[in-house]
């Protein structure tokens, strides 16, 4: 059934981030970790970056349930210079270890400037925008690297061997909702959003992926027996093995097409991290570094539109409105997704998801 077939529920942020605690600490996950895993995917929810919120819960409580992830597991970080750190994420939730790496990282950028973490043993941390949102609620600019299980081939070849491995950045504005914020795969799409069409009863586009065959395709099923498609070409395949450069082979993680597929619960995923936090005032005060920052945002969303463009915006600004609008109107889900979720809820013995009727149609 396609979405359009499907009704569609809408919850409010407090309902889902204690839904999905609910499930998690029913696993077995310790609640002050639930807290922060349930806040990371609700947010993921509400940036509209659906493919990495709560809809990712049956995958990894299929992975608690095979003993592939530990669900009580706490990352520990080792110092090595006042500027480095590495974090041991033991196989647990990627949101703990990269949370508590961006934490160590603000920590040592706050005292000598920059912070640098690397982060071995982990698992995926849904949307790198959060790892960015941490530091720039610090005031601190970032890099988040991750990186993840094949799905791209390497420009030229035709199998799966580099992950669909974000970048991300960020910088505080000087005014608020003016933060810059890039994260973006390697890939002309996420890989979340073919899984997102399949479970929606959606067709993709024809240049997102290509069948076992090596043949383009609309049919999200067929994309998933075969390989994404790089942006860019060889660039799209540079950067996904830059990621692996730094997430994997710096951290002693898995790397070279070894890291297991979140939705596979037969291994570990020993995905690696490479996190850095910057102080934006270490070359003038930080004051006239905002200052410089409003001046970017206004040239460019002030710049000259082309055609049939209404509105520029600046990276990370779609986002930043449909949160406004997702706090205020809920988060929207479609039958198979609520089903999914209630699934999860009932083998624990947790109450149901809350869902409203859909809101009045707003504007941005």
């Amino acid at each position: 059934m396609s979405a359009s077939l499907q009704q569609m529920h809408h919850i409010s942020a407090p309902d889902a981030r204690s839904f999905v605690e609910k499930i998690l600490i029913g696993n077995g996950v310790p609640e002050g970790n639930a807290t922060i895993v349930a806040r990371c995917l609700v947010d993921a929810d509400l940036r509209g970056v659906d493919t990495h919120g709560m809809n990712r819960i049956p995958s990894y409580m299929a992975r608690i349930r095979e003993g592939v992830l530990s669900a009580d597991a706490s990352p520990t970080i080792r110092q090595i210079t006042p500027a480095v750190a590495q974090v041991d994420g033991h196989n647990g939730f990627g949101f703990l270890a990269a949370s508590r790496g961006m934490a160590a990282a603000i920590d040592m950028a706050n005292n000598i400037g920059i912070g640098l973490v690397s982060v071995k043993h982990s698992n995926h941390f849904g949307m790198s925008a959060w790892v960015v949102q941490q530091a720039l609620d610090a005031g601190m600019m970032s890099l988040v690297f991750t990186n993840s299980s094949p799905a791209l081939p390497v420009w030229g070849g035709k199998s799966k061997l580099m992950g669909v491995s974000p970048i991300a950045c960020g910088a505080p504005g000087g005014e608020k909702g003016r933060s810059f914020i890039v994260d973006m795969a390697p890939s002309v799409a996420a890989r979340g959003k073919i899984y997102k069409a399949l479970r929606r009863g959606e067709k993709i586009p024809e240049d997102w992926a290509l069948d076992k065959d090596g043949q383009r395709t609309d049919d999200p099923a067929k994309a998933l027996t075969g390989v994404m498609l790089p942006m860019g070409g060889p660039k799209g395949s540079a950067i996904a093995i830059m990621m692996d450069v730094f997430s994997g082979v710096l951290s002693g993680s898995a790397f070279a097409g070894h890291v297991t597929n979140p939705y596979d619960p037969s291994k570990p995923a020993d995905v690696g991290h490479f996190l850095v936090a910057i102080k934006p005032d270490l070359f003038m005060a930080v004051d006239e570094f905002k200052a410089r920052m409003d001046y970017l945002y206004h040239r460019v969303v002030g710049s000259d539109k082309m055609a049939g463009v209404d509105r520029i915006y600046f990276p990370g600004e779609i986002e930043n409105l449909t949160k406004e609008k997702r706090l205020r109107d809920g988060i929207p889900l479609v039958d198979a997704e609520v089903q999914a979720l209630n699934l999860e809820a009932e083998r624990v013995g947790a109450a149901s998801i809350s869902a409203s009727p859909p809101p009045r149609k707003s504007r941005l």
